[in-house]
């Protein structure tokens, strides 16, 4: 038994570090051939580690015991997932759209024996994304067509690229040490692997005015129905998802909702996200009856918004607003603005703070006033000390937050809520550098020759949102969001425009932002 364990093991190790070298390899490529091979080995890799992983649960026990019938179920699907390639394929405009519709939706799957919310939809779409990709590659190499570079090495995403494939390959390669292989693991074949794939594809994609406007109401129409169910969860007193939330609201004097997501934090994010496009759209639009539509829908949302309670949402939706004030209007006016702002706002908490049940005079007063993320910040800055080079390994937080601090794994979480600390007691300085690296890449593609450009400046508001998220909650990387908007602005940044065409929107123009 020990000895089939350590070849386990050694198998998760050796394909954590095979799918993280993948992923880095289709991020890098500057020819169609490697990376199409890249892909092609990443669509067959990770679910072949993820069956490893898998088969001897009891989960799995109906595909062990019935293998014949699990082969024919897994050829159907790849079968219908050629089909979905193929119409991707005619209709290619039709993948970034498909993406935006399947981003937000999460669905419980047992996985060694476990329940994770998984963005099955999404990965569904990205498979089929990637087989059209790599069709007329694979053609071409069929027929003997010479090899030619489609990237050059000078564009606009290039050291961003590179930061994401060195945090990946890092991930991978620390997951050799951590002190839990498993989650290390399903952190790639979940998240880093194929929000890579959807980073590529969204990157390479020729936008047009047509496509974004596209992804914008989908966008828009995917928060009015998450923000509808939400006022009839409140009015109902019912949740759809999540018992633990359920059970929180037992006890709590306000009750949250969280819609068709899992936890209210995450359904708040969404919504800020696509107020911050309504917003854009608010602040360039001419045409009056645009401009009345942004308000009404502004108010629906921000009525679903109050009612996830959720703080870090409210703090990313006004750092998101603040970049759009200061891009559309002045930086000047803007920064006063906002500082006038955290002066009042500082002054009514230290004055008000009883009311408001805010007090940070000692750990057991600021953990409850923060809903215990204090205690999880304080014990991610406890495990960085004591392993400041290398940490504990990739996806270790939880298991070892348990183990030093003697906590129940009810009161420890999969991260600190705060994704630097995440970092730093995982991965050591390499991993602070690495993350450093993807930020500051990322903010000088989203903030550089912006003006004019109200796509672009849309996208750079709602990344700067979402880091603000997740230095209060969590999901970084680990968000597909993320990885979207970050290929969406390095393709709208290569092209030099935000339609795609020779001309950038005209100023009455409604203001579409793609895949984020």
């Amino acid at each position: 038994m020990d000895a089939s364990l350590a070849v386990a093991v050694g198998v998760q190790k050796s394909g954590a570090v095979a799918v993280a070298l993948l992923a880095a390899t289709v991020l890098l490529a500057r020819t169609p051939r490697i990376r199409a091979l890249a892909m092609l080995g990443a669509l067959v890799l990770t679910p072949v580690l993820l069956i490893t992983q898998v088969y001897h649960t009891a989960q799995f026990a109906p595909a062990r015991h019935h293998p014949a019938l699990a082969v024919a179920i897994g050829a159907v699907a790849v079968v219908g997932l050629c089909g979905a390639g193929a119409l991707l394929r005619r209709w290619p405009d039709a993948f970034p759209v498909a993406a935006v519709l399947a981003l937000p939706f999460r669905i419980p799957i047992a996985v060694g024996g476990s329940t994770a919310n998984l963005l099955v939809p999404l990965y569904l779409v990205v498979g089929a994304g990637v087989l059209a990709h790599l069709w007329p590659t694979l053609a071409a190499m069929r027929r003997g067509d010479p090899e030619v570079g489609d990237e050059d090495p000078d564009r606009p995403g290039r050291p961003l690229a590179l930061a994401l494939a060195a945090f990946v390959v890092l991930y991978g390669l620390q997951t050799l040490y951590s002190n839990d292989v498993t989650k290390a693991e399903d952190n790639l074949v979940f998240f880093y692997v194929p929000f890579a794939l959807l980073f590529v594809l969204v990157r390479g994609h020729a936008w047009n005015r047509r496509t974004l406007i596209a992804c914008f109401a989908v966008l828009v129409g995917l928060a009015v129905v998450f923000a509808g169910i939400g006022f009839v969860e409140y009015r109902t007193r019912t949740l759809l998802l999540n018992p633990k939330v359920i059970d929180a609201n037992q006890f709590a004097t306000y009750f949250r909702v969280n819609s068709l997501f899992f936890d209210p934090n995450i359904y708040g994010r969404f919504l800020a996200l696509v107020m911050l496009l309504l917003t854009a759209v608010l602040i360039w639009t001419r045409r009056p009856r645009h401009a009345v539509a942004a308000i009404v829908l502004l108010a629906v949302l921000w009525g679903g918004l109050v009612l996830t309670f959720s703080q870090s949402s409210f703090a990313a939706l006004l750092l998101g607003l603040a970049v759009l004030a200061a891009l559309r209007w002045s930086v000047r006016l803007t920064l006063v603005a906002v500082v006038v702002a955290i002066a009042v706002g500082g002054g009514y908490a230290a004055v008000s703070g009883r009311s408001l049940h805010i007090s940070l005079s000692s750990s057991s007063k600021a953990n409850s006033t923060t809903n215990g993320r204090f205690d999880l910040i304080k014990g991610g800055v406890t495990l960085y000390g004591k392993r400041p080079i290398f940490g504990w390994g990739s996806g270790s937080f939880s298991r070892v937050y348990r183990r030093e601090r003697s906590a129940s794994s009810e009161r420890a979480t999969s991260a600190s809520h705060t994704i630097p600390i995440t970092v730093a007691a995982e991965q050591g300085i390499p991993g602070l550098v690495a993350y450093l690296a993807i930020l500051v890449t990322a903010f000088l593609l989203l903030f550089r020759r912006v003006r004019g450009d109200p796509v672009r400046i849309a996208l750079a508001a709602l990344f700067a949102a979402l880091v603000l998220h997740t230095m209060t909650y969590a999901d970084f990387l680990e968000d597909p969001v993320t990885w979207a908007i970050l290929g969406a602005a390095v393709a709208l940044a290569a092209r030099g425009s935000s339609t795609g065409d020779d001309a950038p929107p005209a100023a009455g123009e409604p203001v579409p932002v793609a895949a984020g």
